[in-house]
């Protein structure tokens, strides 16, 4: 097999942006791509947000690149990956690949989205890494016959589909549980606050060790997307003791009193508690009442409007990071839901949840799969 410079197999060409104050430049037919326009599940690209003219393309010295060419960011982040789907511009973010006939844009695709951690080691520069026209064009790649190459292309491609099903399996139950709780509450008026379901938010503490160690705790990310992340933590000192009132068990609710502006407040259940878990001070540990739910709670406090209040009473110094307090958090208007129909909810929630459980494991065989065809193919 041969191995090639990504110079030697590809024509290599950036881009720029037009001048902004310049109204004749934009809003025309060329389409023109950021990075933040391409996620994770970009394959092929055929559109912009925005699109410039052929005045602003040609003042600017952009010329189009062609459908096929592989989209590569640059910087901010280094690393994201796309097809081009039609002709198109970019903006100065981006290293784009026009293949030669030694190499088919979707194997160089599949090889640079299993390189994302060596192309950011490639990064330079003080204030933000980017990866330059001549770094990229020195990268080396294995090149077989097209015959294997349109072979991996297939098995990656059907097995990422696969992966994308799974996931939108994941999203569809996410989005049941929501529907049953505006069915089974929506017609409840606000008549109460959220005081009347918690008795104490229990802070923990935050220490980190420089060492692995039997004992953990939690990181704010654990509950910031709505489920409980129980890989989301750090190791505790060796040579602390952390106390008991401050474990995760199986059955909390955990809500972070501090994070982002749209995430302060959010929260999670656990169904399933690690072992030597504990928490930080930057999430609460909810002591419901006893005619109070879990996790219609959980739910509750994931709701528009509560949200929408929890953002509305958090603040903070910083622009990234907001906190609540305890006393703004319980003054918070809410429904007022009788337990028997909470505990109607939370049962058809833990149904919900075995679903979910069957479908991540399948996820996560899938996703092993992937990884390992990929450390095949391209490592």
């Amino acid at each position: 097999m041969a191995k090639y410079k990504l110079g030697d197999v590809c024509e290599i060409v950036s881009g720029s942006t037009p001048k902004t104050n310049i109204e004749e430049y934009w809003d025309g037919d060329i389409k023109w791509i950021t990075p933040a326009e391409i996620n994770d599940d970009t394959y092929i690209i055929t559109d912009s947000i925005r699109k410039i003219t052929d005045l602003g393309a040609k003042k600017t010295g952009l010329s189009l690149f062609p459908e096929g060419t592989v989209i590569l960011s640059s910087r901010a982040p280094i690393g994201k990956v796309a097809i081009a789907g039609c002709a198109m511009c970019c903006n100065q973010g981006f290293k784009n690949l026009i293949c030669s006939d030694k190499i088919l844009n979707k194997y160089l695709y599949w090889f640079l989205k299993g390189n994302t951690p060596y192309l950011n080691s490639l990064g330079r520069g003080a204030t933000f890494r980017e990866i330059s026209k001549s770094i990229v064009a020195q990268i080396e790649i294995n090149v077989p016959d097209i015959v294997y190459q349109k072979e991996v292309v297939d098995i990656l491609e059907k097995i990422s589909e696969v992966i994308t099903r799974r996931k939108r399996e994941l999203f569809a139950l996410d989005n049941l549980i929501k529907a049953r709780f505006v069915e089974m509450f929506g017609n409840l008026k606000i008549t109460t606050t959220v005081a009347r379901y918690i008795a104490e938010l229990r802070g923990g503490k935050s220490l980190a060790g420089n060492e692995k160690c039997k004992n953990k705790v939690l990181k704010t990310g654990a509950a910031t997307f709505g489920w409980f992340d129980p890989e989301q933590y750090k190791y505790l000192p060796t040579d602390y003791e952390p106390l008991a009132e401050h474990k995760v068990e199986a059955g909390d609710v955990i809500i972070s009193r501090m994070n982002t502006p749209e995430l302060v407040g959010a929260c999670s259940y656990v169904f399933e508690a690690p072992e030597d878990m504990y928490y930080p001070d930057r999430l609460w540990k909810v002591i419901a009442k006893a005619d109070t739910n879990p996790i219609f709670l959980w739910q509750l406090l994931w709701d528009r409007e509560i949200r929408r209040q929890i953002k509305e009473k958090s603040g903070g110094t910083s622009g990234t990071m907001h906190n609540i307090s305890k006393s703004k958090l319980l003054e918070i208007k809410c429904i007022d839901a009788p337990i028997e129909l909470q505990n109607q909810f939370a049962d058809f929630v833990k149904q919900v949840d075995k679903s979910k459980v069957a479908v991540q494991k399948a996820l996560d065989e899938t996703q092993m799969l992937f990884d390992s065809l990929m450390q095949k193919y391209f490592m």
